[in-house]
């Protein structure tokens, strides 16, 4: 989870994102984000997230993002 979080923070380093529960809802991840993000994760944590995963509910919090890649890990 902290090497996520650092990756988010690259991002944008002003957002508290372990407190952020609503990323995409509130503007703080826009698909630009996102796309960055995917290519950070699929390297970092050696897991591909494929497109029909790419949805809100996925990218809302750091936990919501880290479940994902736990969930895709086992796969």
């Amino acid at each position: 989870m902290e090497r996520l979080i650092e990756i988010l923070k690259d991002l944008h380093p002003e957002v508290d994102f372990s407190a952020a529960t609503d990323l995409i809802g509130d503007g703080i991840l826009d698909s630009l984000d996102i796309v960055t993000l995917i290519t950070e994760i699929n390297s970092t944590f050696d897991v591909s997230i494929p497109p029909e995963e790419i949805i809100p509910e996925n990218f809302a919090s750091a936990e919501a993002i880290y479940a994902l890649i736990l969930r895709l890990d086992e796969e």
